[in-house]
């Protein structure tokens, strides 16, 4: 026993970053829980291209296992990896559904832009742009992504739903009652709030594993709900079974197939303006998105210097693209950097060991896919919820007595969860600390590199 932990401290430097590897372990394990759904979210949407769905769930536990293990090797960060959500939808709905190109067309545009990033990581260009974001700015993307999440978790639990009158609004209770759906639509709605009272209760008495203890109780509640009838699932509403799908008996735990998709890329179409266009789509949002990401995670985990700067980046972007082109040949979207890694970051981790940990359950969850993907979305929103209080916590750290910071700021905050996208929020604060600060005649505290990007992301909005 005493060899093993010799041997991970040698590889992971465990004391140096102040933690053990029982901490990072559950911490591995919180940030899995809290992103597992991705195992049954991305074939879901991939499939709706006409890709087989069981094929793309075993490249998706692939691509996740592969992703999170090279960020473990290249940077030694606590980091998980997954093909991305917001892309997957472009790739599908926008590329694919609206352009009406091939998913196989969209699956090269994928591997070309993994190419071009991992030539840029080389050259540090994307080194470049994080280190060039101003201190201010990335506390304000790691507090911003704490609203995007926590966005996230109340909608997919549907604590809050869309409406047409006011865009959003709380889930009707009222309604659902009315309707005869309150079992079926209500009842998981009850018990997202109930899990984040959960979660929240113990946080605030500093339980260790409160996020995956949060994650756990609320699927067990769900499990009792529908085993006593008080839920009733409906996959045609949404609304699905809490209990694992053995229905296949042995065969359930037999990982399908990758064929129909793997090496299916198709460059008939690369000389072609469209797919330049699609190209520099999926380049800018994963960009921006992964460097965002990067930012807030690493900043609520105390890793960036005293100039903000991340050490060992270029490791962490290296794992990305290498990710995104290795995860086009397997056949799925762009695979980039999760912000549910801020999940496992909360519960103390700071190593490659939670990588490790991340990219062994990616594995493992080919032959325990039935359960994983028997986690609602109900039981990890309380977890989403809790980690985006804890990464808004960074808004303290911003100077609100400079509006040449702080405007920035605000609008880099507000903008992720109203565009859903944390790259809109960067690009919106990039461009009005760079306007409002050369404006106000502030001419030094704006860098080259800002007003490069900002020329980039304002060609963005009009050409693309």
């Amino acid at each position: 026993m005493e060899n093993n932990a010799g041997l991970l401290e040698r590889i992971f430097h465990l004391k140096d970053s102040g933690t053990t590897a029982k901490t990072e372990i559950m911490a591995g394990i919180t940030t899995f829980m809290t992103m597992a759904y991705i195992l049954a979210v991305n074939p879901s949407i991939m499939s709706t291209t006409g890709m087989d769905k069981a094929a793309v769930l075993t490249a998706t536990a692939i691509a996740g296992f592969m992703g999170t293990m090279l960020m473990a090797v290249f940077a030694n960060y606590p980091f998980a990896l997954a093909p991305g959500m917001g892309l997957n939808a472009f790739f599908a709905y926008t590329v694919i559904g609206q352009m009406g190109y091939s998913w196989q067309m969209a699956l090269a545009a994928v591997f070309v832009e993994g190419i071009i990033f991992i030539i840029l990581s080389l050259t540090s260009v994307r080194e470049a742009i994080f280190n060039a974001i101003p201190m201010n700015l990335k506390r304000a993307v790691s507090a911003g992504i704490g609203v995007y999440i926590c966005f996230i978790g109340l909608a997919s639990a549907h604590v809050i739903v869309a409406n047409p009158a006011t865009k959003v609004s709380l889930f009707s209770f009222k309604g659902a009652m009315a309707a005869g759906t309150f079992h079926t639509a209500g009842v998981p709605v009850v018990l997202a709030i109930v899990g984040i009272l959960f979660t929240a209760i113990l946080i605030a008495k500093k339980v260790r594993g409160n996020i995956l203890w949060g994650i756990v109780f609320t699927w067990v509640l769900g499990i009792i709900c529908e085993l006593t009838g008080v839920y009733v699932p409906d996959p045609s509403a949404g609304a699905f079974s809490t209990l694992p799908d053995l229905s296949n008996g042995l065969a359930s735990f037999i990982p399908a197939s990758m064929d129909p998709i793997l090496f299916q890329l198709d460059f008939s179409q690369l000389a072609t303006f469209n797919f330049v266009v699609v190209l520099l789509a999926f380049l800018f949002v994963d960009l921006f998105d992964t460097i965002g990401t990067l930012i807030g995670v690493s900043s609520k985990a105390n890793m960036l210097d005293k100039n903000g700067k991340l050490p060992h980046i270029k490791g962490a972007l290296m794992a990305d693209a290498v990710a995104t082109a290795g995860g086009a040949l397997l056949g799925v979207s762009t695979t980039t950097t999760y912000v549910e890694s801020a999940s496992g970051v909360s519960e103390g981790g700071r190593t490659g060991l939670t990588a490790v940990t991340v990219s062994i359950l990616f594995l493992l969850s080919l032959f325990f896919s039935p359960f994983f993907m028997a986690i609602p979305a109900f039981a990890t929103a309380p977890a989403l919820v809790s980690v985006g209080f804890l990464m808004f916590t960074a808004v303290t750290g911003i100077d609100f007595d400079d509006p040449t910071e702080a405007f920035p700021c605000y609008l880099t905050i507000i903008a992720m969860p109203f565009t859903y996208s944390i790259a809109e929020g960067i690009a919106f604060g990039i461009i009005s600390y760079t306007l409002i600060n050369l404006l106000a005649g502030n001419r030094s505290k704006v860098s080259l590199l800002m007003i490069i990007l900002t020329v980039l992301f304002v060609m963005k909005y009009i050409f693309i």
